[in-house]
């Protein structure tokens, strides 16, 4: 062995070098604050054959500037959406609280399934997933929860739960050819699809329930469904409430099914669905819960307390959910991976679980504990507890108050402005959130009336074929008129997940999720709609 060539090994990459490290970070700091005075990167060509020829992995050891050199030219390359002019879509830039959590996660690396791997990041995440259950649950006695990869884990581990209630042993055994099925809303986000498949239950057993104009799940066809259902001997495991839809924030009535089920479950004697909520959008609206609308502390003005009172009453449903989605990397503006499975009843995590004779691996794990006996990774990294509790607690409840509400002032403005306008007509005007979802069609049509007829179901498809196309075209002819250095990046969605009569409604749409996002962002983006006609 070359003994002096394995010491250099050591020496550069096992040993710590502050001063070498913080160079280099500073290097790719200084890169962000040159990025953050320019326009919203365009969408730079990826060559991907290029990238498959060329995997360069060096022969002789080097050291971390050869680290550095390796990855920035797609650090450079990618876009970090710290510009204020990005509202296209449930993306906004990381707070720098939550990069002090990661930072401090990286150096010591923990894996958060057992405390062997953990030590007290284990207790973190336990402090972290109290704080959050909290927050969303209200003060709930008993939950628990565990951080995943993203959403589509912690929709998974709901509907999970919803199968091993209704079908015991359904781990171990299988479905054994039993019918079951799940229930979201027609606005819901595909993954839940996905998650039908992957479970076993199959596609075609994920049923989507009509919304209603405000983007919210149908109650009465809802009811109407879970009969159908059970007609059919089917067994229902989990409707999968959508708390804030990707494109316009939509939020289903919690509490509603909340009864609705519970009836159902008593009527026919059988075992009541998991009411899991889909909130990685819309949880961040529980800040607002204990907000004093009476005294305002914040001086809100009377337009925004009203959106303030009509997100408390939305949060007060999801004290009654049995398990919630959070997606902190989203409206918590932390990093990737921030997404949170909670449970309002910790003794619900015995529908996932397993014994340490299952798990050999973690044979030391306690169940009292350790996440390894009941989630689906065995390698689970602590980015999610570091960064929110460090967002959390640096940021603060007031602070969080500010950030959320001027989303929601903002959205509400946009949304009364484009109404005013004869040739626009805003789709989710009875949402609460960042979203805003319109039409622009050419100045004589008049938008609302067009609208009026869909939802009446008097338009000709041909005509409405015509119109959506208009819609279409007007969207990409500001993409390609837009000034890169002053005018908002908008997103054009087919379909917002509201279907009258069957029709697909395509909208323009804009996020506030920037918080660097202001009122003369506003004036543009409607002056260039102008522009337009």
């Amino acid at each position: 062995m070359n003994q002096q060539l394995y010491d250099q090994i050591i020496r550069n990459f096992f040993t710590c070098d502050p001063h070498a490290i913080t160079e280099i970070f500073r290097e790719f700091m200084l890169a962000v604050d040159a990025e953050g005075s320019l326009p919203p990167s365009p969408h730079m060509s990826q060559n991907y054959e290029t990238a498959q020829a060329n995997p360069e992995i060096h022969v002789l050891p080097g050291n971390l500037k050869d680290a550095r050199d390796a990855v920035f030219p797609y650090f450079w390359g990618t876009d970090s959406w710290a510009s204020p002019l990005h509202l296209e879509n449930v993306k906004g830039p990381a707070n720098y609280a939550s990069l002090v959590g990661a930072l401090a996660c990286l150096l010591k690396n923990p894996n958060l399934c057992t405390d062997t791997y953990s030590q007290r990041s284990n207790e973190l995440e336990v402090k972290a997933v109290t704080a959050l259950a909290n927050l969303l649950f209200y003060h709930t006695d008993d939950p628990w929860g565990v951080f995943t990869m993203g959403g589509t884990i912690s929709n998974l581990y709901g509907a999970k739960i919803g199968i091993e209630r209704v079908l015991p042993g359904a781990m171990q055994n299988g479905l054994g050819g039993v019918r079951v099925a799940g229930l979201v809303s027609d606005a819901a986000h595909y993954s839940n699809r996905s998650i039908a498949g992957w479970l076993g239950i199959g596609t075609e057993q994920l049923h989507a329930i009509p919304t209603d104009g405000a983007l919210a799940m149908r109650l009465d066809l809802l009811a109407e469904k879970l009969e159908e259902l059970h007609s059919d001997g089917v067994r229902v495991a989990f409707v999968t409430a959508t708390f804030g839809t990707t494109d316009g924030g939509g939020i289903d009535d919690v509490a509603g099914i909340r009864r609705l089920i519970d009836d159902f479950a008593a009527r026919h004697g059988v075992p009541a669905p998991q009411l899991h909520v889909d909130a990685a959008v819309g949880w961040v609206l529980s800040f607002l819960t204990e907000y004093d609308v009476t005294q305002n502390p914040l001086d809100f003005s009377p337009q925004l307390l009203a959106l303030v009172r009509r997100a408390q009453t939305y949060t007060e449903g999801l004290r009654v959910a049995d398990s919630i989605t959070i997606d902190f990397h989203k409206m918590g503006w932390g990093h990737y991976p921030g997404s949170a499975f909670l449970v309002n009843h910790r003794p619900d995590l015995k529908y996932l679980s397993r014994t340490v004779a299952d798990t050999p691996y973690f044979c030391e794990a306690d169940a009292r504990r350790d996440p390894a006996l009941f989630t689906l990774e065995c390698s689970r990294p602590a980015l999610g507890p570091y960064t929110v509790m460090a967002s959390l607690n640096g940021i603060g409840l007031t602070g969080w108050q500010l950030l959320v509400a001027r989303a929601l002032e903002f959205s509400q403005e946009l949304k009364l402005r484009l109404e005013k306008l004869d040739y626009c007509k805003v789709l989710n005007l009875e949402t609460t959130g960042p979203s805003v979802l319109w039409w622009v069609l050419p100045k004589g049509r008049d938008a609302k009336a067009i609208h009026q007829a869909v939802l009446d179901g008097t338009l000709p498809p041909e005509r409405f074929t015509q119109y959506s196309g208009e819609i279409r075209r007007m969207f990409e002819k500001r993409e390609r008129a837009m000034d890169a250095s002053v005018d908002a990046r908008l997103s054009f969605t087919t379909s917002i997940g509201h279907h009258p009569h069957g029709v697909a409604l395509p909208a323009w749409k804009a996020v506030f999720f920037n918080p660097r996002t202001d009122r003369t962002v506003i004036d543009r983006l409607l002056y260039s709609i102008e522009e337009l006609l």
